[in-house]
């Protein structure tokens, strides 16, 4: 839509019987407030609240807001804009989910308009953007002013336009190869060449597929055989009306001919000519279409007649679990590796479905989704809905609408799923929920999707099942307290037993010279045997690329990434070094700049290494990585979950996405690497996502009747946390680690909030901090704020960074109180002239 920016002023003065309707507008843009915007009286009828609408926003800027409310008071402050368009006539987002937002926003210390920048599909939010067009009046031949070769080439490409008739600003810099050509524009304006406007666009469009069919008049069996003779002389044309009626039964079905049949089919086919198809359509014989339909073609009709017994434990965790409803909103399942909870979850989503809920199914990984959806698919047919950040923005869309349409009434994603537009959930569960990919770190809101979800539930009444084989400690925390009820599954589903878990001393192997680059004897000789048994082995190497660190083995030098204060890491694949944060990149170096020295060596090892040495080392086994840097594709985890699957591979070597929740019935072993790397790290929660990721990954060995084993290489299998990983004894591990918050002031028994201080300058972003430091001290009092302090990796993406730790009681008043301070402080020093470039970023909960 073309929006003209000085649409209306005021063109119609209310008269005492009318009424003036105001509307505020959530704008997609960090502000601290909502504005109000003046409705047209001739459109007061449209006014909708979660519709969107195109409003005016400085100058010339048109966005796409959302309306948060609708009143009769005018702003006080300004004199209110009209709202240029509307776009919607029903709401695309729900009162449930502008609650949702608003708690949002006032929780995690953010705007509203960066809570809806983030819940809404991309395809869904508008923006203008400058174009220019020729002036109507404008006449080249007759031109007084002489043209530059720039103002030449621009007039040229607009006149060569056929369809769009303008070019964008970006358009219009590609064209000419230079950054700055706003001057041409303007003096192409002042010769009344051009002119200017604004364009704002609806970036959603549906699929579309061309179709064909014979035209009506040809339906009758007379017809068709006269049509048949005329096309005798025209065998091409003859072919593929023939091969149409194959496919489409014009006669015994009298709607088929109506449905048509896709154009593709016949243009692509080997033995057909595509100009044949056309110039049947160009005589008339057939009828070209469009047909809309929908990115997730499924069967129209669930596929219900799909059943499974549950075993006798999880019938008795099933009916706990139903039990504790009748009583508390959340349960905890707690349930070991492979003890079957997906079949409980799909227990579970039946019933909320016959009760006319819907049932939101959190997974924190897209990986996760490929195996489960095929699962949910089978029960659930086309009610379910797929939602995750490797959609296109259309694909998004659909599933937008299809929850807001009630088409689908089971959706199945990842942390972004909780801001779908569900007004009427029955059931959410977690799965995995202690996983810290649930937690948004950038941009804002910094949110934890379990926390979002236990308020979803709370918000509209639903209840919330959390399930995980290592549960957050907070969450046992609350489940031990009564808060929470607590359902338990202790034994794996059918005859599969627990795996054997091993340690293996790597500094001894070294000693007695037994390893084999990081392979010790012991894994090297049991991944051997699995192949030679047909088995199929999980490799766990929690860090990707070829090498972290290269050296200079005589003076040395290691490579830094110009933007952060990291090492740069090496990988092979693409023979090139790469930040891990900013994604820096540069060619791998041979000699050693710093001295000239060819001595430059890799250091430690990553994913890619490991996969390459085992192609080496055991040329007959068929290796695939799954890590960051090979799963970016679109389709890329399904297709190497698929080939891990079919045992097209036996190898898989991956990082922390290996140990989330896949199930593959032909593991035996799993071997984990470096085990040390994961525990010595500088966080409270390092031994505890240390024993969820041992526990995790082992949980891949071993299913359905073969018992796996599990061996874990490491330096000092001394080390407390390796007792209670072989012995699997969770509840040992907890009653330590509570011990250890409670001690020193740590969650569940304390909140955090974590302020990350951010500038350019390193000297003003540490005179930030402690400005920053004071003000929140002179508001919480000086036990309650700790620091500042640069973090481990002090600059990332030429930021430097300092941070504060505020900690706080837990209580909702004190909470509540505390970041009304927070924000305060933040203000105070943003006031301040020389520290308005840095960046104050809160962040709630951190993980």
């Amino acid at each position: 839509m073309t929006l003209a920016l000085d649409f209306i002023s005021d063109q119609q003065t209310p008269t005492a019987d009318r009424v003036t309707l105001f509307v505020d507008v959530i704008l997609p843009l960090p502000l601290p407030r909502l504005y109000t915007y003046r409705v047209p009286f001739e459109l007061n009828d449209r006014v909708v609240i979660g519709g969107r609408v195109i409003v005016q926003f400085g100058a010339k800027k048109t966005l796409s807001c959302i309306v948060a409310a609708v009143h009769e008071q005018a702003p006080k402050e300004y004199q209110a804009k009209y709202i240029l368009e509307f776009i919607d006539d029903a709401p695309v987002v729900t009162q449930p989910q502008l609650k949702l937002f608003r708690w949002m926003a006032e929780y995690y210390l953010c705007t509203l308009g960066e809570v809806i920048n983030a819940a809404l599909p991309s395809a869904l939010k508008l923006s203008s953007e400058s174009r220019i067009q020729l002036h109507p009046a404008f006449e080249r031949d007759t031109n007084e002013y002489p043209m530059t070769s720039q103002e030449d080439k621009i007039l040229d490409a607009l006149g060569a336009l056929e369809d769009a008739k303008s070019l964008t600003f970006t358009e219009v810099g590609d064209l000419l190869g230079v950054a700055s050509f706003h001057k041409v524009i303007k003096s192409l304006m002042h010769k009344e060449a051009i002119f200017l406007f604004e364009h704002t666009a609806d970036k959603y469009s549906p699929k579309v597929l061309k179709k064909v069919r014979l035209h009506g008049r040809h339906l009758t069996e007379s017809n068709l055989e006269r049509l048949f003779e005329d096309l005798t002389s025209k065998p091409k044309q003859l072919d593929v009306l023939m091969k149409y009626l194959q496919r489409v039964p014009v006669y015994q079905d009298e709607h088929a001919n109506h449905r048509g049949l896709e154009k593709a089919y016949l243009t692509s086919s080997p033995h057909l000519s595509p100009s044949a198809v056309n110039t049947l359509i160009k005589n008339g014989i057939l009828e070209q279409f469009d047909q809309i339909v929908s990115r997730f073609p499924m069967d129209e009709n669930p596929i219900a007649h799909i059943q499974f017994e549950l075993s006798e434990s999880q019938t008795a965790a099933r009916d706990e679990i139903m039990t504790y409803f009748g009583e508390k909103d959340i349960v905890l399942l707690h349930g070991v590796t492979g003890s079957g909870k997906t079949e409980i979850y799909i227990d579970l989503i039946r019933q909320a479905l016959d009760g006319g809920g819907q049932v939101l199914y959190l997974l924190p990984e897209i990986a996760l989704t490929t195996q489960i959806v095929t699962r949910l698919l089978r029960v659930f047919g086309s009610r379910l809905g797929i939602y995750h950040s490797k959609f296109s923005d259309n694909e998004r869309v659909e599933v937008w609408n299809g929850v807001l349409s009630g088409r689908f009434q089971v959706v199945i994603g990842v942390r972004s799923a909780v801001f779908l537009p569900f007004d009427n959930l029955g059931l959410l569960i977690v799965d995995e929920e202690h996983e810290s990919s649930y937690k948004q770190y950038e941009p804002a809101p910094r949110y934890n999707a379990r926390e979002v979800a236990l308020m979803m539930g709370n918000f509209q009444g639903a209840k919330v099942l959390l399930g995980s084989a290592t549960p957050a400690v907070e969450t046992y925390y609350q489940a031990k307290q009564g808060r929470y009820g607590l359902v338990t599954l202790s034994k794996r589903f059918g005859e599969a037993g627990m795996p054997d878990i091993e340690l293996i001393d790597t500094r001894k192997q070294r000693e007695q010279k037994t390893m084999h680059n990081h392979f010790s004897a012991d894994l090297l000789g049991e991944i051997e045997r699995k192949l030679g048994a047909k088995e199929q082995v999980i490799l766990f190497q929690n860090r990707r690329g070829y090498a972290p660190v290269v050296a200079c083995q005589d003076c040395g030098w290691i490579p830094k990434c110009n933007n952060c204060a990291v090492s740069l890491s090496y990988h092979k694949h693409s023979h090139e070094l790469r930040c891990h944060y900013c994604g820096y990149h540069e060619s791998m170096v041979t000699k050693c700049p710093a001295c000239g020295s060819r001595a430059v060596k890799t250091v430690g090892f990553g994913t890619e290494k490991i996969e390459d040495d085992l192609k080496i080392m055991l040329p007959q086994a068929s290796v695939q990585r799954m890590d960051l840097d090979t799963t970016r594709a679109k389709n890329a985890y399904q297709q190497i979950i698929s080939d891990f699957e079919k045992q097209v591979t036996n190898v898989l070597v991956g990082t922390q996405m290996v140990t989330k929740g896949l199930d593959f019935a032909n593991v035996s072993l799993v071997g984990i690497i470096n085990a040390d790397s994961i525990i010595h790290y500088p966080d409270f929660r390092a031994h505890e996502r240390a024993y969820q990721m041992f526990v995790q990954v082992s949980g891949r060995a071993g299913r359905k009747g073969k018992k796996g084993k599990v061996l874990i290489q490491t330096s000092d299998p001394t080390q407390v946390i390796f007792d209670k990983v072989i012995r699997n004894d969770y509840l040992e591990f907890y009653n330590y680690e509570i011990m250890q918050r409670q001690e020193h002031g740590y969650p569940p028994f304390m909140r955090i909030i974590k302020m990350t201080v951010k500038h350019m300058e390193q000297g003003l972003c540490e005179q930030a901090a402690i400005a920053l430091t004071g003000e929140l001290v002179d508001r919480l009092g000086r036990a309650a704020v700790l620091g500042p302090e640069a973090p481990y990796i002090f600059r990332i993406r030429n930021f430097y960074i300092q941070e504060i730790t505020i900690k706080l009681d837990r209580a909702h008043t004190v909470l509540k109180h505390a970041k009304l301070m927070i924000t305060e402080a933040m203000d105070a020093v943003k006031d301040q002239k020389e520290f308005r470039q840095a960046r104050l970023v809160p962040d709630v909960d951190p993980m």
